[in-house]
């Protein structure tokens, strides 16, 4: 059993991680702007959490031997998030990464693409900065995990592909699925692989 807190536990991608750490019997801190919407889950405790409160979100995350954000970019500067898990000791950090940074071939970034949405630029180039903020920590033992460019509900398969930085697609496209990101994300905290590097998930 890991003690994990999950930053964004309410959010899409944050209740389907909170979910696959409690059928796995770990012991979770919810953390979220609206409690209320998590739902009662064996070893869930919940947590009423502002990120700019600092010292009290420090509180929060120390104790515990995972830290996992699930937050918009675009939300929070980098270094609001990652300078609290290390002021609070926790010895690692999961991060739920955006596609966007991933390479569609040598050097080419998703995110430069003409077809990548508008819509999404502002989310993705905060999600590059937050990756490259990353890649520049000495101490901090940290994983950033990018889904597929499709990221949407849908099964707990089991059947996925793991890469680097590389965005990966089949026949129907780039794609996974929040429950099967889910479980590569938990199995990361389980069997640690991927130290301190980005990976992705796709079909």
């Amino acid at each position: 059993m890991v003690s994990v807190a999950v930053v964004g536990a309410s959010g899409q991608v944050g209740s389907r991680i909170l979910k696959e750490l409690a059928q796995r019997g770990h012991k979770v801190t919810a953390i979220a702007r609206q409690p209320e919407a998590i739902p009662d889950l064996p070893n869930v405790s919940v947590v009423k959490g502002d990120i700019t409160d600092t010292q009290a979100f420090i509180d929060t995350l120390t104790g515990h031997q995972v830290v996992v954000s699930a937050v918009k970019f675009a939300q929070v500067s980098p270094a609001t998030l990652i300078d609290a898990v290390k002021a609070s000791g926790v010895a690692r950090y999961l991060v739920v990464g955006g596609a966007g940074s991933l390479e569609v071939a040598p050097g080419q970034l998703l995110i430069d693409q003409p077809n990548f949405p508008e819509a999404y630029q502002a989310e993705a180039r905060a999600g590059l900065d937050f990756l490259n903020r990353l890649r520049e920590e000495k101490t901090l033992d940290w994983t950033f995990i990018s889904p597929s460019a499709l990221f949407e509900a849908g099964e707990r398969t089991g059947n996925f592909r793991l890469g680097r930085d590389t965005l990966l697609s089949n026949e129907q496209g780039s794609r996974i699925s929040y429950e099967d990101y889910a479980i590569a994300l938990v199995d990361e905290i389980e069997n640690p692989t991927h130290s301190r590097q980005r990976f992705t998930v796709g079909y």
